[in-house]
């Protein structure tokens, strides 16, 4: 895989799911101190997710083969919280194209009702463009490719401003406010 060999892994079966697993991939560069964390990146991606297309909900009979596949991937400075905590509300949103019959897509806002990880000041992600990090993986025609969407944590005013101006408009205010968005403590962007 493009991030090495995960370090840790859970997975969270849900009723009437499959399993879904979420895989964490940590850089270890940076302060000893920490458990060898500090510092650097940890990343954590689901795996699962994709084992079924995406179906739209409205669609009178879904595709088994064809249709949109995702996996999420959540990137976090390490060290600075508990956010090995985030593994279930991932499963969460990794399980929710099965559970509720959504499309998860670039622009688009997950809410998991509750804070990602003990202390978090967020309790929504931004789903982001692919393509930075991991590469779209290529499947056997018809099947569409796996899409390695990136989560972008969002505090309760960014994800009401984003509702309101859009999801283009949250992510150049991050950008022109230079905003650590893997920064697990990080306060919400001025959005005067």
């Amino acid at each position: 895989m493009a991030l090495g060999e995960p370090d840790a892994r859970a997975s969270v079966t849900f009723l009437g799911t499959n399993r879904i697993e979420v895989l964490r991939f940590a850089d270890r560069g940076g302060d000893e101190g920490n458990g060898g964390y500090g510092g650097g990146i940890v990343r954590y991606v689901t795996l699962g997710m994709s084992a079924q297309p995406m179906t739209d909900p409205t669609a009178a009979l879904a595709d088994p083969v064809k249709g949109p596949r995702a996996e999420l991937v959540l990137s976090v400075r390490a060290g600075l919280a508990d956010t090995d905590k985030v593994l279930r509300p991932l499963a969460v949103l990794a399980a929710s194209p099965q559970v509720e019959g959504v499309v998860v897509a670039p622009g688009a806002s997950l809410d998991v009702g509750e804070p990602l990880w003990p202390g978090a000041p967020f309790t929504s992600v931004l789903v982001a463009e692919p393509g930075g990090l991991v590469e779209d993986l290529e499947l056997d025609a018809p099947r569409d490719p796996v899409r390695f969407l990136p989560l972008l944590p969002m505090t309760p005013n960014e994800a009401a401003w984003k509702r309101v101006h859009g999801a283009q408009a949250l992510e150049e205010r991050w950008l022109t406010g230079g905003t650590d968005l893997r920064d697990p403590l990080r306060r919400s962007a001025a959005l005067d």
